[in-house]
């Protein structure tokens, strides 16, 4: 599993940590889990973690500008949270490829969400970089 995997799957723990809690988002007291501090991996953790927080409403209207009748309320907890990551990696990360930001999600969703989540992903994050114009690296 490559280092950027890693610190995606731990990115979406963290994310899933926090979508659960009462109140607003807040990544303190919380780790990057398996990722030893100072390491490419847990510093790609924490900006995306902090990247998606920081602009969570933002990036929550971006999804659902571009999803058919969802509100990010009716999406399960693993789908908006690997969406808010490849969101902020289509807009904000210009070193990772978009090709790179939809398989990464894909797989992602496969792993971790339901049957039909790989393809609701890849759909909705298709949609944000056809009317971004992301192109990524």
């Amino acid at each position: 599993m490559s280092l950027r995997r890693k610190a995606r799957e731990t990115a979406l723990q963290i994310l899933y940590k926090i979508d659960m809690s009462e109140g607003a988002p807040s990544v303190e007291g919380l780790d990057g889990g398996p990722l030893a501090p100072g390491t490419e991996a847990r510093r790609y953790c924490d900006e995306l973690v902090a990247g998606v927080t920081s602009r969570l409403d933002e990036i929550n209207r971006t999804i659902e500008a571009h999803s058919e009748n969802w509100t990010i309320e009716r999406m399960a907890i693993v789908d908006r949270n690997i969406l808010r990551i490849a969101v902020y990696e289509l807009l904000y990360s210009k070193d990772v490829p978009y090709k790179v930001v939809i398989d990464e999600a894909v797989e992602l969703a496969k792993r971790y969400g339901t049957e039909e989540s790989g393809a609701f992903v890849n759909g909705i994050i298709d949609k944000v970089r056809k009317k971004t114009g992301s192109q990524g690296a």
